[in-house]
């Protein structure tokens, strides 16, 4: 059995909707936001799976304004991250690549920290 759920989103996301289940050829807004459900889910339960010391990369995508944000999350875990690449752009976008080396729970937590941030558009965790 199915539920039905009630959703708002602002016009910016719902075109990424409607762009996503053109480009992508699903049947409808509802089987779009399924699979973008289990993609989450899935890169959650990979993300859980971790455990010992990992390396990687977090990429980082935020409008400009929230860029204080971001630089108050890499001090509290500086520990972890090596390198940063701070990249400019457009439409007063930021790029961020942080290399990281660290305890996977301390990992998980930075890249929760700003999944979970309402100032971040996009974030990515990849582990080699």
């Amino acid at each position: 059995m199915s539920e039905i759920i009630s959703m708002s989103m602002d016009e910016a996301t719902l075109r990424d909707l409607d762009t996503l289940q053109k480009s992508m050829g699903f049947s409808g807004r509802s089987e779009t936001i399924r699979q973008c459900i289990r993609l989450f889910a899935n890169d959650q339960k990979q993300s859980r799976q971790l455990h010992g010391e990992i390396n990687g990369v977090l990429l980082i995508v935020h409008p400009d304004e929230a860029t204080e944000h971001v630089s108050e999350t890499r001090h509290e875990y500086q520990h972890v991250i090596k390198t940063q690449i701070h990249n400019h752009l457009e439409n007063h976008t930021c790029l961020e690549l942080f290399i990281i080396k660290g305890a996977a729970e301390t990992v998980k937590k930075l890249a929760n920290s700003l999944q979970t941030s309402k100032k971040v558009n996009l974030v990515k965790l990849l582990v080699v």
